[in-house]
């Protein structure tokens, strides 16, 4: 396995597997001694910042923000 000009490296199909490592999965660099480890980053679960990460960009598109909020709040 060789690192490239631009730092990256292929982790290998069984070791994703493995560990569960998906496209998206945070992972950071764990200097261990003469060692450095790749592991899954993981942070505190906060509900509010699963959802605004799962929302953000959902509405997306050429609409205005009256539109948006008439969309959400309904016609009043």
């Amino acid at each position: 396995m060789l690192v490239t000009s631009k730092g990256r490296v292929t982790i290998p199909q069984r070791i994703r597997n493995r560990f569960g490592l998906k496209p998206g999965t945070a992972v950071e660099f764990v200097s261990d001694g003469g060692k450095v480890q790749l592991r899954p980053h993981k942070r505190a679960k906060n509900p509010v910042d699963d959802w605004l990460q799962r929302a953000t960009g959902v509405m997306k598109g050429k609409t205005t923000t009256a539109k948006l909020m008439k969309l959400t709040r309904g016609d009043d």
